[in-house]
């Protein structure tokens, strides 16, 4: 049976890079949603800064962002433009977003 060792290192070495690839492929999913999370909350504080929705503008990235199960960091408005920051954990590493929405300059 010398093709035995062989077969078995090559399974157990495959079973690593698809473990691999798995955790690189699940991380960047989980940025893109995280990004996705920070423009929808800069998009909700921008159009409740020009009145097209009702309420306070960064009361709504953060309910947004919540939403999204991302916790809102930061949100910074200058006229009608608004900057937010949202942060989430994937496992124990923390990541973050920065969106920025408003009217063109």
């Amino acid at each position: 049976m010398p093709g035995t060792l062989l077969s078995v290192g090559v399974i157990a070495s495959s079973a690593t890079f698809a473990v691999a690839l798995i955790s690189v492929g699940s991380a960047a999913v989980f940025g893109q949603g995280l990004a996705g999370a920070a423009d929808a909350a800069a998009l909700a504080a921008a159009d409740a800064a020009s009145g097209a929705v009702t309420g306070v503008p960064c009361d709504r990235a953060a309910d947004i962002a919540a939403t999204a199960h991302a916790v809102l960091q930061r949100c910074d408005l200058d006229g009608l433009v608004a900057t937010v920051v949202v942060s989430a954990s994937f496992g124990r590493l923390p990541a973050t977003a920065t969106a920025r929405a408003g009217p063109p300059p």
